[in-house]
């Protein structure tokens, strides 16, 4: 098999980092942040035409051919009920834009385009993986129920895919990280007072992004077939479905 062509997006820190870390000894691999610099591409996802805008660019950078897809990208924040109403809104609508839209318009155009390719032509290609969370299941804090929303979403949508198309040779794959130790991990830590935090934990720590990225590595690369709508939990069983 020649060499996969991956794009990930939210690769500037912490988990997308660690993915890209984790997949670069295996593949070609095109980042994404809002900003560019080496290796990433600039897209901000918060805008309506973004994600197919980088999707053109990351094809044109990969030569014509993407074979695997990771939606890493999102954001977390707060939208307390006791907000002014356009403020809650607004906070709604970015977060279900950043988090799930985007995330959706580029697996519409990775599906289309592995429909094209014919994914089931070679082993491996044709691959979607979601990173989601496991607020998806467990839900979230009072101030993240559009968090909580968009990555449910997530998880429904890759279920579907994964559902719908693998007929095609697609294949589609989510994980649930619980806590991991990222920028966004470390505010919200801080700020709910770790240690209580981290007696919800049986394991005793939050995860490291790189045991996500070894998650999504599998999964990118070597999961069988059959797995195809798995979604992998790694939460350190504070969450056990």
């Amino acid at each position: 098999m020649t060499q996969p062509h991956i794009l990930v997006t939210g690769t500037s820190r912490g988990i997308g980092a660690a993915i890209v870390a984790a997949l670069a000894p295996h593949a070609r691999v095109v980042g994404h942040a809002t900003t560019a610099d080496d290796g990433r591409l600039a897209a901000d996802l918060s805008r309506p035409e973004a994600a197919g805008l980088l999707w053109r660019e990351a094809l044109a950078a990969l030569d014509g051919r993407i074979d695997v897809l990771v939606n890493n990208a999102g954001i977390f924040e707060a939208a307390s009920i006791d907000a002014p109403d356009q403020a809650w809104r607004d906070a709604w609508e970015r977060t279900m834009q950043v988090n799930l839209t985007a995330s959706a318009e580029l697996s519409r155009l990775a599906v289309l385009h592995w429909q094209q390719q014919g994914a089931g032509a070679e082993a491996g290609r044709g691959r979607l993986v979601n990173v989601a969370s496991r607020a998806a299941y467990r839900g979230d804090s009072p101030a993240h129920w559009h968090y909580a929303a968009s990555k449910a979403g997530m998880v429904a949508m890759t279920k579907t895919i994964a559902r719908g198309y693998a007929r095609d040779g697609i294949l589609a794959f989510a994980v649930c990280p619980g806590f991991t130790m990222t920028g966004m991990a470390e505010d919200y830590l801080a700020s709910r007072g770790g240690d209580q935090l981290l007696a919800d934990i049986p394991l005793g720590r939050v995860a490291d992004p790189a045991e996500v990225a070894e998650a999504v590595r599998f999964l990118a690369l070597e999961a069988p077939p059959s797995m195809t709508g798995a979604v992998l939990d790694l939460n350190g069983a504070s969450y056990v479905r």
